[in-house]
């Protein structure tokens, strides 16, 4: 299937639904600094991605790709932090956890095959 726009890509449908998960379990949390840098670097991961597809160079979308990837770390150690200090409960911060671990996967692969062009 080509990719004509960048909501066909799988890697940004799956950053999208966990920022919107993110978005909904800290809905009442009242730590306003850790759940606003977490909801930041989630929203961060999908529109790297959408904005890397928008570039017109081939070497500026794998450098937003690659920003999505940082993100995507800088996302992780967040929900370290806040399952540590129970803002989120562990059945929660692992499943996000885990769907960031393969977000990044996605990403590491798609940044390998952008780089065959």
């Amino acid at each position: 299937m080509k990719v004509e726009k960048f909501e066909d890509l799988e890697v940004w449908k799956e950053s999208m639904n966990l920022c919107i998960l993110i978005y909904r379990a800290l809905i009442k949390c009242k730590d306003f600094s850790l759940r606003d840098q977490i909801q930041r670097s989630s929203v961060s991961i999908p529109s790297n991605i959408a904005e890397g597809f928008g570039r017109e160079s081939n070497k500026e979308y794998i450098r937003f790709l690659v920003i999505a990837q940082g993100s995507c770390a800088e996302l992780r150690t967040q929900l370290y932090i806040a399952k540590e200090i129970g803002l989120l409960n562990e059945e929660i911060a692992g499943d996000f956890l885990e769907r960031t671990r393969k977000i990044s996967a996605m990403l590491y692969r798609f940044i390998n095959a952008r780089k065959q062009f």
